[in-house]
């Protein structure tokens, strides 16, 4: 009998099922153990957005080989997957959907378009001069798909970026500078785009002394990762009305029904839709569809996090 690969939804599994021959295509969620024969389930792919509370039953499948997520992040992941077993992010298939929606956030707000609609809604016409995205300085943290795709769309519109990861070096592009520079180069940013993975150096980096930090009227845009942003340090720079901030990724997140970063000034807010796109599902297929025939081959997979 074939192994067989599970999918979160039964239209993830029609969609992948011609395109491979060598596995079964079964549906799962992933929220108990499997209506399936657990001993013949070889790879699990994960919920998109899936909680990692709820992989639990992943330690009943004995001969699970491969967990693949549809995530470009893992964070909370690593420790709740056997540790025999591959876990695998989607680490560039949502590059593009995520840097469209960096550069739209930034556009929307420096050219007031989020005004503009509150305006239409009372019937007012207000006229006001607005900073363009040309000559802006804008300083983007993060080097890795997403960081490189927001840094593309950029290039068009005549702007400054300096380019921040966690340890300094050169590329094809020129210099990236070294995390420990951030005091240095934040006075100058008036655009900061966070595209960068949690991890243990990352929480929690946007903290009050790096706001500080950021001049009169700089805006803070985040396509990464909410813990990446100390909620309550941003909020107290949104209501002094010093800052402003588009974020698509909160910390918590959801958002709870009242929590104060509801209405608060000079805030553009997205329910975590970066990656969300009609251009997921053919990328997420060309990748399942690679790694499955790397798996059935023996051949070295894709996107592997280390554990």
């Amino acid at each position: 009998m074939q192994p067989v690969v599970t999918l979160p939804d039964a239209e993830w599994a029609e969609a992948l099922a011609p395109l491979v021959d060598d596995y079964e295509c079964a549906v799962w969620e992933v929220d108990a153990s499997p209506a399936l024969e657990a001993g013949r389930v070889r790879v699990v792919v994960l919920p998109y957005m899936a909680p990692p509370q709820a992989l639990a039953s992943l330690a009943d499948l004995p001969s699970l080989a491969l967990v693949q997520t549809l995530t470009t992040g893992y964070d909370g992941l690593p420790e709740r997957v056997p540790a025999d077993v591959v876990l695998a992010s989607a680490a560039g298939i949502h590059d593009a959907s995520t840097a469209e929606l960096a550069v739209g956030l930034v556009l929307a707000t420096l050219r007031g378009i989020d005004d503009a609609v509150r305006d239409a809604e009372q019937g007012r016409w207000r006229h006001r001069t607005r900073h363009s995205l040309a000559d802006r300085r804008v300083l983007l943290i993060g080097v890795g798909g997403v960081g490189t795709a927001v840094a593309d769309r950029l290039a068009p519109f005549e702007v400054s970026v300096t380019r921040v990861a966690s340890a300094a070096r050169v590329d094809h592009r020129g210099p990236v500078h070294g995390a420990d520079e951030l005091a240095a180069l934040l006075p100058e940013a008036e655009v900061v785009v966070l595209a960068t993975p949690l991890t243990a150096s990352t929480h929690g980096l946007v903290d009050a002394a790096f706001l500080a930090a950021m001049p009169d009227g700089a805006l803070l845009v985040n396509v990464g990762r909410g813990a990446v942003v100390d909620t309550s340090a941003l909020l107290a720079e949104l209501r002094r009305g010093r800052l402003r901030a588009a974020l698509d990724v909160v910390d918590p997140e959801p958002l709870p029904e009242g929590h104060p970063l509801w209405g608060a000034p000079g805030l553009l807010l997205m329910p975590h839709v970066g990656g969300d796109t009609s251009a997921m599902r053919p990328r997420a297929l060309a990748l399942l569809t690679d790694q499955l025939t790397r798996l059935a081959t023996g051949a070295e997979l894709r996107n592997v996090v280390p554990r």
